[in-house]
């Protein structure tokens, strides 16, 4: 089975290219935020990433949709990625509880203001159902994620996860993890190219850090479909600039057209 490219609405973003581009937004507040936004859209990234967990108004549902509104006619059309991360997998501290959270995804999801949503697979599965009946009932497509900034986990346990993704009923399985050497860098493009051959739903991969920063510029050959890059500021260690990753694939990808 060939990588699958991430798809919205019926088309392949960043028209089927492995890997596309995220950058994320980490703005606190919505005036910031819709700055960072068009600051950010004119770099001309494949997706915008809202971390909604850095949004000092996270808990008043009110005040986050109307900065979904504005984002939206600040992205310039670049289709938007909706995330609160989990602090246990590298998020800011939030007040507010998980059912908060879910409801919060359910109003984002009904709102038409994004274009996807990603949640962890380790949240309590009924929390995971919920998410994942209000991103079908939208039409908009749902990454599962899973992210250890501690550790690689061995190659059973990272073919596992993209696994999971898949029997929650993820459309995108997402797993990012810490490198200790640069053998688990290998280790975690090794079960890339795996989950990318055996799944029926797109991967995104990455190893953190400086030493995995290599697996941010050659994912996309081992079936990783996205690749996140800063274009404001970082949401984890070992983001690259969007124009040093976009050259740096433009240079591969050419390499490896022929």
């Amino acid at each position: 089975m060939q990588p699958r490219p991430i798809a919205l609405r019926g088309a392949p973003l960043a028209g089927g290219r492995l890997p596309a581009i995220c950058a994320p937004l980490v703005a606190r507040g919505p005036q910031a935020l819709a700055a960072e936004a068009r600051a950010v859209a004119a770099k001309q990234p494949d997706l915008l990433e809202w971390r909604v967990d850095f949004f000092e108004n996270i808990a008043d549902a009110h005040a986050v949709l109307a900065a979904a509104r504005e984002l939206r006619a600040a992205a310039g059309g670049i289709p938007i990625l909706f995330t609160r991360r989990a602090r246990r997998e590298g998020g800011q501290p939030i007040a507010m509880s998980e059912a908060q959270v879910v409801a919060l995804y359910e109003a984002i999801a009904a709102s038409g203001a994004v274009d996807l949503m990603d949640f962890e697979m380790d949240n309590d599965r009924a929390d995971v159902e919920r998410v994942r009946a209000a991103t079908r009932r939208h039409g908009l497509p749902l990454v599962l994620s899973f992210h250890d900034f501690q550790r690689t986990p061995a190659s059973a346990d990272l073919a596992a996860r993209f696994a999971q993704a898949q029997e929650l009923g993820a459309d995108v399985a997402k797993v990012a993890v810490m490198p200790q050497s640069i053998e688990d860098v290998h280790r975690l493009l090794g079960a890339t190219l795996q989950a990318s051959s055996a799944l029926a739903i797109p991967v995104i991969s990455m190893s953190m850090g400086g030493l995995g920063a290599v697996s941010r510029l050659c994912g996309g050959v081992f079936g990783s479909a996205l690749t996140f890059a800063v274009g404001s500021a970082p949401s984890a260690p070992g983001q690259i600039a969007i124009e040093e990753v976009r050259a740096a694939l433009r240079t591969l990808q050419a390499a490896t057209a022929g």
